[in-house]
């Protein structure tokens, strides 16, 4: 069953009219996402400290935003995330993310640097996966600058996000240069074929709908042959061996929960370390929700407390 606050919060988005994301420009459909934040997410924590910074990237400095924990000193050596925010590559940024990033700064004793890569259609595939892979480089060429311990650093993001992570986690191996500690998966999007059963199931009517699916992917992804490129579909690279333990999180009413839930068995049956959990009654994106759904702070409690035990 699903949720009853999950539920009511559906209700609640029909009986405001809000429009679905595939009846708007990506213009409105950002400024709507930045809007309906201050809805469901909580009031943002206080950290330690917050900076704007920039990275160098490949077409141009990538805005950055760094967090580190309260009651941690200017001068700690802190484990960090580079995270990476959902939105299906077209919608979401640094402030949409903000309050997640702070929660899981203070709850994993982490540093976490947020990373605002460019977006479709005005940058498409690869444009993300470029900053998302810059940004990790550049963490680590300057963690003695950043007081973050490069040897201690994880990569998530949710939804679009955790597939950005998914993927950087697969090209830092291959270039062998790039060591990733860990990579926290919530929710993501794997497999850009979208065929996948809960595709269909889950597809209509709970927030997240093929159609919306369908929007995000055609404004990332010009060309349908590069659904097959792992850059977009990590679930389709040859290997998944070799890669840094994973906690991947799912949910039941989710169009992406059958591909989280693919990855994570793709992950354990190459040896790799992956542990899934499943929120079954909850919806896509919901970890962002925990003013109005409770079972979206045991969620990010979980990651925390997964992020704090892996970069121990």
């Amino acid at each position: 069953m699903l949720h009853p606050q999950a539920q009511a919060l559906l209700r609640l988005i029909e009986e405001k009219g809000v429009p679905p994301t595939h009846t708007l420009t990506p213009a409105q459909a950002r400024a709507w996402y930045r809007e309906r934040r201050t809805f469901t997410q909580p009031d943002p924590p206080a950290v330690g400290a917050v900076r704007d910074l920039e990275a160098r990237g490949p077409a141009g400095p990538i805005p950055l935003r760094s967090y580190r924990p309260m009651g941690s000193a200017e001068g700690d050596v802190l484990p960090v995330l580079v995270y990476y925010h959902g939105g299906g590559w077209v919608i979401g940024d640094l402030d949409t993310h903000d309050v997640l990033c702070r929660q899981l700064c203070n709850q994993s004793g982490c540093a976490v640097i947020a990373v605002d890569y460019r977006m479709g259609p005005e940058h498409r595939f690869p444009a993300a996966v470029d900053d998302a892979l810059a940004t990790a480089r550049w963490v680590r060429a300057n963690a003695a600058a950043l007081k973050v311990d490069a040897t201690r650093m994880a990569v998530g993001g949710d939804s679009a996000g955790g597939n950005l992570a998914a993927v950087v986690a697969l090209a830092a191996r291959e270039a062998g240069d790039l060591p990733i500690a860990f990579q926290l998966l919530i929710y993501p999007a794997t497999d850009q074929r979208r065929n996948a059963p809960s595709h269909t199931s889950n597809g209509q009517g709970y927030l997240l709908t093929r159609d919306s699916i369908t929007y995000y992917h055609d404004h990332y992804i010009p060309d349908p042959a590069q659904d097959l490129d792992w850059r977009a579909s990590p679930l389709l690279h040859e290997n998944h061996a070799g890669l840094p333990p994973a906690f991947v999180l799912v949910a039941g009413y989710d169009p992406l929960h059958d591909e989280g839930v693919q990855y994570a068995q793709a992950l354990s049956a190459a040896g790799s370390r992956a542990a899934l959990v499943n929120f079954e009654r909850q919806v896509h994106g919901f970890i962002v929700m925990g003013r109005v759904i409770d079972e979206a702070n045991v969620a990010v409690q979980l990651c925390s407390a997964q992020l704090r035990q892996a970069l121990a």
